[in-house]
């Protein structure tokens, strides 16, 4: 099937395309949800507790430093899977899902054992690795359990199981943090287990014919190509590289909603209007609705992970709709068009304080994000070879590990240069007098507080007065101009799929 073809393929409609999916596709499905539940359960807080104090239990770390560890998360996470992605392909999507399982695991429990800057940034490498391994099995069995005139209805369903366990594990997350910030990973490690008990009941499709290639292949006396070659003659392929350099920067701005957003929440946003607004009064003492709207302890304030959960809870019960809804687009008018979405909400959130407006722009984003990113995996799996889903779905975590990449390293360190609360503080001291020694002594995460200790002004005035006397916003109107650049490269690659590049699909 030619890229061009991919592109413009006719859906079932919204019942038949769920009546036509199978028993392979709801398991595969629940052991998604269970790794993206655990998997979240640390995402979502993970730049929460690299800026917390130590004194509280966090890593007291700048965003710089970070930037770090994001940067490392991502390359292994979005480049392994280059090569798993074979690896799946030749000896089982079973194995490897198993194995990864495994890995997971010894990484969420270094995290909570090793409660340091060391241990994080160990447990955060093996997270990367075991979610890199389980990628590519997960969704090549998504591809092979479907058909092209279903295929949208299942990635949208699929998207919509990743977004329950989203949903689910910042909630979890703000249960335990507010216990110990080590009780986070324990959690999720014993979360995760649960997909050992549903790899039983999982069958990987199409394995037959795997095992009958595998055998023909040891009969012939001839050397088999090794995978690294067949990937590159792949990756040589015009209309594949230049789709995976384009959607660069649509990862690039995906990636900075949630590893940026939450410390500008933190930092920023007062989300007590909101408060007010569903509760009518200052709190909420109600348990259940502390847990579900991730509120602290005081019942005072929703926790940054509780508003951004938003996202997931918009997608986990909208994404239906948005499937059907993008199933009558192509698949890279949807890509533009949702690209441009959630660069726009990135500026409303960035350039917001006020608890409802941020809370609009991160639904906006939800909005965009359904219609761009299973399109995105949808394009690819279904350019790919018959016998080498896997290895392009593969291919898709390469725009993930140069957009993510980039954007782990540079995104918090241009927050922490231009937007940071924190920073900010250390300068205010230093105008008012205090000893540049002294504001260096002060812990990483304590300063605003140690500045309304000196001036006696109450911590909102302060976050009002910084607020004020910074240009906060401007750093999310680059992130936003990222994903516009990118939305333009779609767009001028839907023209040339249409034109001189179908020719080089048609070969491929």
């Amino acid at each position: 099937m030619s890229t061009a073809e991919v592109d413009a393929q006719p859906q079932l409609g919204f019942v038949a395309a769920i009546r036509s999916l199978g028993y392979v596709f709801w398991v595969l499905g629940a052991m998604e949800m269970v790794e993206r539940l655990a998997y979240y359960g640390v995402k979502a807080v993970a730049t929460l507790y690299a800026k917390d104090p130590v004194s509280a239990g966090g890593l007291g770390i700048t965003m710089s430093d970070f930037g770090t560890i994001l940067m490392v998360w991502a390359l292994i996470q979005s480049l392994v899977p280059v090569l798993t992605g074979g690896l799946a392909d030749r000896y089982g999507y079973k194995e490897t899902i198993f194995a990864s399982t495994v890995v997971k695991i010894s990484g969420y429990l270094t995290m909570g054992i090793w409660t340091s800057y060391g241990g994080f940034f160990v447990g955060s490498i093996l997270l990367a690795l075991g979610t890199a391994i389980f990628k590519p099995g997960i969704q090549g069995t998504l591809v092979k359990s479907t058909r092209p005139d279903n295929s949208s209805m299942a990635w949208g369903l699929f998207y919509q199981t990743v977004n329950i366990g989203g949903f689910i594990g910042p909630l979890l997350a703000g249960l335990m943090r507010k216990m110990a910030w080590r009780e986070v990973f324990f959690a999720n490690a014993i979360v995760i287990c649960t997909n050992f008990l549903l790899l039983v009941l999982y069958r990987e499709p199409g394995r037959s014919e795997r095992l009958a290639r595998e055998a023909s292949y040891r009969l012939r006396p001839e050397r088999r190509s090794s995978l690294a070659m067949d990937s590159l003659r792949e990756l040589a392929k015009p209309h594949v590289w230049s789709y995976l350099v384009i959607l660069s920067g649509f990862w690039f701005m995906f990636n900075t909603l949630f590893d940026v957003l939450p410390a500008h929440i933190d930092d920023w946003v007062d989300s007590g209007d909101v408060v007010r607004s569903l509760f009518g009064g200052h709190t909420s003492v109600n348990p259940l609705v502390k847990f579900f709207v991730v509120m602290n302890k005081d019942g005072t304030s929703i926790q940054p992970e509780g508003m951004l959960n938003i996202n997931a809870g918009l997608i986990m019960t909208t994404c239906f709709a948005v499937a059907y809804l993008g199933g009558r687009l192509r698949a890279t008018t949807s890509m533009v068009v949702g690209t441009l979405i959630a660069s726009a909400s990135l500026v409303v959130c960035g350039y917001s304080v006020v608890g409802w407006t941020c809370i609009a722009g991160i639904a906006v984003f939800s909005v965009g994000e359904m219609l761009s990113s299973p399109k995105s995996s949808e394009f690819i799996g279904n350019m790919a070879p018959a016998d080498k889903k896997a290895m392009y779905l593969g291919f898709s975590q390469i725009p993930l590990a140069i957009g993510w990449t980039l954007e782990g390293k540079v995104a918090p360190a241009l927050y922490d240069r231009f937007a940071s609360k924190e920073r900010f503080a250390r300068e205010m001291l230093a105008a008012r007098g205090m000893d540049s020694g002294a504001v260096a002594h002060i812990p990483q995460g304590e300063a605003f507080a140690k500045l309304a200790a000196v001036t006696g002004q109450s911590k909102v005035a302060l976050t009002h007065a910084l607020y004020a006397g910074h240009s906060v916003g401007t750093v999310w109107l680059f992130f936003a101009a990222v994903g516009v650049v990118a939305a333009a490269g779609i767009g001028v690659y839907r023209q040339w799929v249409a034109g001189a590049g179908t020719e080089d699909a048609k070969k491929g």
